[in-house]
């Protein structure tokens, strides 16, 4: 596959420079303004492109062109993959009807309301939980509310204080453990057995009456199905703890197996993954969380739910954790994620995990790397082998694809966790094979040059890491 990304290029200042920014174009005219307000908090002069119509459509389809996207092809970033979210999603988001002011009263608010309750019987039947709350903006919000509501149970159980610890697999996500950690817990981390599983006489030499919680995503990060979970439930139940689920790998379960059933107390859905609400840019997002009949009360407020007289509003649960967010939660997301499921039913969720796991698995078949754990479900880690995994990264940037998770987990060595999601054609998944094979083939010269024929090629990480520009404005050099 030969490839090569639009690069658009022109000199400014001696400097060959990508598509200028508009602040970087026509900005001769000076603009002044009367205003009304304070002095203080006014300028008197203020620089602005002049730019014609065609200049800036020319310059927003340039910006386009430069840039890799969920259009072009797939991210199969391991674990917290982003996926190919079908537009009519975004079409029933754009409409009139769905630009309903927050503030406005509940009864004039009942189609709205309506969703959002109907959304969360959706989610609690997916789950098998029995309540869920729709506030928390993210996945890690979702885990923040989740320990919060846990915290709460051990409060009213006068364990609070006593409950001290939240136990995470090494293997986790890192956001377990920054949830953890700013709810106010101690944070006890346990290896895996060599299967990459939970190591159960770690878990049961880790728990005690100390623990609040243990945080487990299943199937893992590997893509393996914690085949001990039900023991793994009963390890913590007994020792007073609730299991957290974190929703990230979901879709590999969709319409098949019910975190509910197998244990858990409490879980996120990652909406902007498992339910087609865009991922990544920094938001907006959603985190629902799902909750077994004992925490309900402990829910954040305000929660939506039917009245007697068969009308909907608003309530605080009686030992609510207090508000995590807004209102009622990312409404247009939280649309989106109600339409998609709508729209697939029953058969087409479960179709969407079959899906997910075949593709893993066919993509995995057609690559010649070292997959040291399975069988795995939606996603592999691989290992790069001799190569570094973040060179082989950039290696396959330069194969017009987006390369997937590298150095993680660290139970693989130089991991590249693969996660091609259900959205990916066949067709898409040679590509991908092909484009692992072309870079396997690389020297370590030609990876150490990569990537070449992008938009931007290599880039100093470490510079950028420790000298990070934040402002399109120029900064001075200096001698430091």
């Amino acid at each position: 596959m030969n490839y090569r990304q639009a690069r658009w290029e022109r000199e400014i200042d001696g400097e060959t420079v990508n598509e200028p920014l508009l602040a970087e174009k026509n900005t001769e005219t000076v603009h002044h303004a009367d205003s009304t307000l304070p002095e203080e908090v006014t300028r008197d002069e203020l620089t602005l492109p002049e730019l014609t119509e065609p200049e800036i459509a020319s310059h927003y389809t340039r910006l386009s062109q430069m840039n890799y996207s969920i259009e072009h092809g797939p991210y199969p970033l391991g674990s917290c993959t982003m996926k190919y979210n079908p537009k009519f999603v975004e079409d029933l988001a754009g409409l009139d009807a769905g630009a309903i002011h927050p503030a406005r009263p509940d009864e004039f608010a009942q189609g709205t309301l309506e969703l959002l309750h109907e959304l969360q019987e959706l989610l609690a039947e997916i789950g098998g939980m029995d309540a869920v709350t729709l506030q928390p903006p993210a996945g890690a919000a979702g885990e923040f509310t989740g320990l919060l509501t846990a915290q709460a149970y051990h409060r009213a159980n006068g364990e609070a204080e006593q409950r001290q610890e939240v136990i995470v697999p090494a293997s986790a996500h890192g956001t377990n453990f920054a949830s953890a950690s700013l709810a106010g817990y101690d944070v006890v981390e346990f290896s895996s057995d060599d299967e990459g599983r939970v190591n159960v006489a770690a878990l049961e030499a880790a728990v005690g009456d100390e623990t609040a919680a243990l945080m487990l995503t299943n199937p893992n990060t590997l893509g393996l199905f914690e085949r001990n979970i039900e023991e793994i439930a009963d390890i913590v139940h007994d020792a007073g703890g609730l299991l957290y689920y974190d929703g990230a790998n979901l879709n590999a379960l969709l319409g098949r197996a019910r975190p509910g059933d197998m244990g858990f107390d409490i879980m996120h859905y990652n909406v902007h993954k498992t339910f087609a609400s865009p991922h990544g840019g920094g938001g907006p997002g959603a985190g629902p969380i799902g909750v077994v009949d004992h925490l309900a009360e402990f829910l954040p407020e305000p929660h939506i739910r039917e009245n007697k007289g068969g009308n909907y509003e608003l309530y605080s649960p009686a030992q609510s954790v207090g508000k995590v967010h807004g209102y009622q939660g990312n409404w247009l997301v939280l649309l989106k994620t109600y339409a998609y499921i709508s729209r697939l039913g029953d058969e087409g969720l479960k179709d969407t995990s079959s899906m997910a796991v075949l593709n893993a698995n066919y993509l995995a078949s057609r690559i010649d790397l070292d997959i040291p754990y399975e069988p795995f479900h939606h996603e592999f880690v691989a290992s790069a082998g001799e190569q570094d995994a973040a060179e082989f990264a950039k290696g396959m940037l330069d194969q017009g694809v987006h390369p997937p998770t590298t150095k993680w987990p660290e139970i693989v060595d130089e991991a590249l966790m693969t996660e091609p999601t259900e959205a990916v054609s066949k067709e898409m998944l040679d590509v991908l094979a092909e484009a692992f094979a072309d870079t396997s083939d690389l020297s370590e010269t030609e990876l150490a040059d990569a990537p070449t024929t992008t938009a931007t090629e290599r880039i100093d990480q470490t510079s950028a890491a420790r000298n990070p520009r934040l402002s399109w404005q120029a900064v001075e050099e200096t001698d430091d």
